[in-house]
């Protein structure tokens, strides 16, 4: 070994000690009689000591020293002179009096510092990705994610589940996005798909009697990307037999909260994890995904507004559709500029406008509000009652500012959910070292796809309805519940699970909602069904994405920050090159020919 202690782990008590390290050299001062340099390894940083005097050798090599060299260093252990310690690394109380160095390998300058956490074009980290893996918070990250991992499999161990791993090379099926394809050498014309999660796999093994499954599996989708999501991708894939949804909450609500308590402890989860069902989720908060680290819940107006002369919400009520409205607290002092940002913002996600109504500070309270304390382009058409109702409705005092949509059910909650988060995010109301979990159920089992006239799965087909609305599948397929539940935190989706459905004959009635041929069901499931008949136990599991729970537990607001090797958010890989064109006898050891794309 080149290496005989880790730098970042020598304290006082190895004051006396001769020691070998080895590292990359993270800064390099000169003071003259004598070099001094920060050896950086993975456990953190030692500073060692060259003096002419006592080792004159070892003193001329480190004249050379730059950057990122990777060298060996023997010496002794010292208590650094007083007032010269320091407080902001482990080993500050030390320092390593040089005897002998050795250059395993010089460094030409890096494209960005390794030695500090100063911005870096997105382009720069994943071209040089192996040096921005030696960033500190890098290395922390992905420490972090392995404790995760490693937490997730004692908790799992402990209660008798099996580490199974099932094949990476599988069928193409439709389970809700676009497969990754591998062609067939032996057979051709025929493809593998990489597995989007190994579902039908879980559940085989369920029907095969292992009861407790988990992995820690990598999935592929071959989907447009954003901040959150990657092409492939880490999830903690579990299962298990004569289980109930409840039963599964039970067993992931202490896995999480031990997850965190371990490994962050000073983060605070809020326990026990609250429930809402799908509706209300949606009704209170605008998005199926909450964050619930502040209120600021969306409110029906309709009670207060329901005479009014205003033609938007008069409008919007006689067309069936909502009045709904948010507070923005302290905001109503809020520039033009500001209120028209806003505007726009709920334009984009769907709104055809958005009402403001100013209440300024002259006021002491809501009763005592007149009308020149109203500020809104449409305060002409209000009265002062509607304008107080509506203030009561959101929980609005003077000096705060209310953000009204109008229009049709899903548009408004969708608009006004988005507003929650940006006025959360303005007023800095999420707290990162607050997790705040929540279970969502009861989701719709399927979504009307309008361009394609068909019925879609909102989870996937294998989802077993409630088994109240089973009466509803082809009568009324819109009113039909999933037994579905997802985890979130802080606006987050952690994981998505559900009760799975282990009858063949109601699996077919699924597959018939969904548009499916008998014809294309055998083909495509046929493999599903059949052991379906030899004894399917009721089962039920989830499929937990560890990319997303290491990004919030690192407080990153980007997945690839989490992971080793990512790709952009177009699914290139700018380290290797990828994807990459292959040379024509690859392609003819596979059967393909390659068409170039038609020039619009």
């Amino acid at each position: 070994m080149f290496k005989d202690t880790n730098c970042g782990e020598l304290r006082k008590e190895h004051a006396g000690r001769e020691v070998r390290l080895a590292g990359w050299v993270n800064r390099r001062r000169d003071h003259g009689s004598l070099i001094f340099i920060d050896l950086r390894d993975r456990s953190g940083i030692a500073q060692v000591v060259f003096n002419p005097q006592t080792a004159p050798q070892a003193a001329k090599m480190a004249e050379n020293l730059r950057g990122e060299w990777v060298v060996g260093v023997r010496g002794n252990v010292v208590e650094r002179p007083a007032g010269t310690e320091n407080s902001k690394i482990p080993s500050g109380d030390i320092e390593v009096q040089a005897v002998e160095l050795e250059v395993f390998n010089e460094s030409k300058p890096p494209p960005f510092y390794v030695n500090d956490d100063s911005e870096v074009d997105e382009a720069l980290r994943l071209r040089y990705r192996p040096i921005y893996l030696r960033r500190q918070r890098i290395q922390n990250n992905l420490v972090l994610r392995h404790k995760i991992i490693q937490q997730m499999r004692r908790y799992l161990d402990t209660r008798g589940f099996l580490e199974i791993e099932t094949p990476i090379l599988g069928k193409s099926t439709p389970e809700g996005a676009r497969d990754y394809l591998v062609p067939s050498r032996l057979y051709p014309g025929s493809f593998y798909a990489l597995p989007q999660s190994p579902q039908q796999m879980k559940q085989l093994l369920m029907v095969s009697g292992y009861e407790k499954y988990y992995q820690i599996a990598r999935c592929f989708r071959d989907e447009d990307l954003r901040a959150d999501r990657q092409p492939e991708f880490t999830q903690l894939d579990l299962e298990m037999s004569f289980v109930e949804q409840e039963d599964i909450l039970a067993l992931m609500e202490p896995l999480y909260t031990s997850i965190v308590e371990e490994v962050t402890p000073s983060k605070h989860v809020t326990k026990p994890f609250p429930r809402l069902t799908y509706k209300e989720a949606m009704e209170k908060y605008g998005s199926d995904k909450p964050d619930l680290r502040f209120g600021l819940e969306l409110t029906d107006l309709e009670p207060a507004v329901r005479g009014t002369q205003f033609q938007v919400f008069r409008q919007a009520l006689t067309e069936k559709g909502v009045v709904k409205g948010i507070t923005a607290p302290g905001c109503a002092g809020y520039s033009r500029k500001q209120l028209d940002d806003l505007t726009q913002m709920a334009k984009d996600k769907g709104a055809r406008g958005l009402i403001t109504i100013a209440l300024e500070p002259g006021a002491s309270t809501v009763d005592s509000l007149s009308m020149e304390h109203v500020r809104s382009v449409a305060a002409r058409y209000f009265t002062i009652d509607e304008v107080k109702g509506m203030a009561h409705a959101v929980g609005a005092k003077p000096s705060d500012l209310l953000l009204i949509v109008a229009g049709a059910h899903q548009m408004v909650n969708t608009v006004l959910g988005a507003l929650r988060l940006e006025i959360g995010k303005r007023l800095h109301l999420q707290d990162k070292d607050h997790m705040k979990f929540a279970f969502v159920t009861d989701f719709p089992l399927l979504e009307w796809n309008a361009e394609e006239k068909r019925w879609n799965s909102a989870h996937h087909p294998f989802t077993m309805p409630h088994p109240e609305d089973i009466q509803y599948l082809e009568s009324d397929p819109a009113r039909v519940r999933a037994w579905s539940y997802d985890l979130v935190c802080n606006g987050i989706e952690m994981f998505s699970g559900s009760i799975r459905i282990h009858r063949r004959e109601l699996q077919e009635r699924i597959f018939q909602v969904l548009g499916y041929t008998p014809d294309e069901t055998k083909e495509k499931f046929g493999h599903l069904l059949e052991a379906f008949e030899y004894g399917a136990p009721p089962h039920g599991g989830i499929g937990a994405g560890i990319d997303r729970l290491a990004m919030i537990m690192a407080d990153e607001d980007n997945l690839r920050e989490v992971i080793a090797f990512p790709k952009t958010q177009s699914a290139t890989d700018l380290l290797f090159g990828a994807p990459a064109p292959v040379g024509q006898q690859q392609l003819q050891q596979v059967h393909i020919k390659v068409s170039p794309p038609e020039q619009k």
